[in-house]
């Protein structure tokens, strides 16, 4: 089963990289139909399947449909959004996961009770129709600019004209790659410091903390409901007060968790932690997504998204490993927590440093 995930994982990471140059071909409409049809299709044939390499080379086929869409998707805000509006625009967005996380936690183990052996194929058989009936939606509905609708992005003032750019680009590629790596290293530290505490807080709660697997899953469900508010919330707060702000305040209120957790308070201050890491689980994403367009543009932000979510995936890795070898050694979570706290600590700092957009 791991290497199965891991097949998929490989994929999407991998292709991140190259999206760009595909959503420059097909261009985003396109982009999301053909990373939608790629993933639907391979999802059906999983449903279909039993040999182990076959279903795994599937299976890394639907990571490359995910990560076309995903970047496409992404960066399809940046056209049809002004920057005053893109942050909660893009939290919209990143809502889809989270609705359907949920919906698959109820939906799988209800067909899998149902049809026994057999649930796991009319499992993926669903969420294949459910993918390729998006993906035609999707080719009637999307459109690649508001222009061709005779519309302007928006929140886009109408006194503006449509050859006036909403921010001047970066105009050398030693200040592109400069701006880049310093969005990369902002987004790795989320991918690492997140995953290690959904990675272990179900596993710190019933080891450290004495909980039932019953109760420590109700505690995780917090996290699902509170989590579907994070993107939006947080997107709106940056358009308000800042792309630097935005992430600086979500990252202050991770490491609040995660200390919480590492300190051992007490019962009460681990639903404050739950809820805290809940409310901000995918702002981070919808807010550098926003952040690429602001610096960017249309033109250049899926490229330079994709980048970074491959840095972001190589934090999403190392995270579990590390944390884990953390947790060996000490005989504990406690310490993981802690180095969490004290990483995302040193992210604050290097996002304090973050320039400004020019306007």
């Amino acid at each position: 089963m791991g290497v199965f995930s891991t097949a998929n994982f490989v994929g999407y990471l991998l292709t991140v990289l190259f999206a760009g140059r595909i959503i420059s071909v097909l261009d985003f409409r396109l982009s999301i139909f053909v990373g939608l049809m790629t993933s639907g299709l391979t999802m059906l044939i999983i449903s279909k399947m039993s040999d182990l390499y076959t279903l795994t080379a599937l299976y890394s086929l639907t990571g490359i449909g995910s990560g076309i869409t995903n970047i496409s998707v992404m960066g399809l805000v940046t056209r049809w959004f002004d920057k005053t509006k893109r942050g909660v625009a893009s939290g919209f967005v990143v809502i889809g996961s989270g609705f359907s996380i949920l919906i698959a936690g109820i939906l799988v183990p209800f067909i899998n009770q149902h049809y026994g052996v057999d649930g796991w194929r009319i499992s993926w058989a669903i969420s294949s129709a459910i993918v390729l009936f998006v993906a035609f939606v999707s080719l009637l509905l999307v459109r690649n600019n508001p222009q061709v609708l005779g519309l302007l992005p928006f929140g886009e003032s109408p006194t503006k004209t449509h050859n006036t750019p909403t921010h001047k680009e970066p105009q050398s590629e030693y200040m592109i790659k400069r701006i880049t790596l310093h969005l990369g290293i902002i987004y790795f530290i989320f991918g690492f410091t997140y995953v290690i505490y959904v990675t272990f807080i179900v596993t710190a709660l019933i080891k450290e903390f004495g909980f039932s697997e019953g109760i420590a899953g109700e505690f995780w469900s917090w996290v699902g409901i509170s989590s579907l508010l994070s993107g939006p919330l947080f997107g709106f707060l940056s358009d308000k007060i800042g792309r630097k702000k935005g992430i600086m305040l979500v990252f202050f209120i991770q490491m609040f968790s995660y200390l919480i957790v590492s300190l051992n308070l007490g019962y009460q201050w681990l639903y404050v932690s739950i809820i805290c890491f809940g409310i901000t689980a995918w702002s981070i994403p919808s807010i550098m997504a926003a952040t690429v367009g602001d610096f960017f543009g249309s033109l250049r932000s899926p490229s330079i998204f994709g980048y970074i979510t491959f840095i972001f995936g190589i934090g999403q890795v190392l995270g579990p490993l590390i944390g884990g070898l953390i947790a060996e050694w000490t005989g504990g979570f406690s310490t993981t927590f802690l180095v969490s706290a004290m990483v995302v600590f040193v992210g604050i700092i290097i996002t304090s440093t973050l320039r400004q957009p020019q306007t």
